[in-house]
């Protein structure tokens, strides 16, 4: 399948964070170290790819903190 032509270049997710996490993943943009490493060398198409990996990165780390969030007890009013 041949390649799509983009009309504007594909920024660059940075977000200026650069922390990795414990799976290695930037805690800013959920980019690994080799896909911000290679970034200015990938093809359009790649870079889009390394986007859609970084937004179900994003949402997974998202549902985890939802469901791992502890739940405290509601205090009664005193009023």
């Amino acid at each position: 399948m041949p390649e799509q032509l983009e009309l504007f270049a594909v920024p660059n997710p940075c977000r200026g964070v650069c922390q990795a996490d414990d799976r290695g993943f930037c805690r800013g943009c959920f980019r690994s170290r080799n896909e911000r490493f290679t970034w200015g060398q990938m093809s359009d198409a790649q870079k889009q790819d390394v986007l859609r990996l970084c937004r179900q990165r994003m949402r997974r780390q998202q549902r985890m903190e939802k469901t791992t969030q502890p739940v405290e007890p509601q205090q009664p009013t005193l009023f």
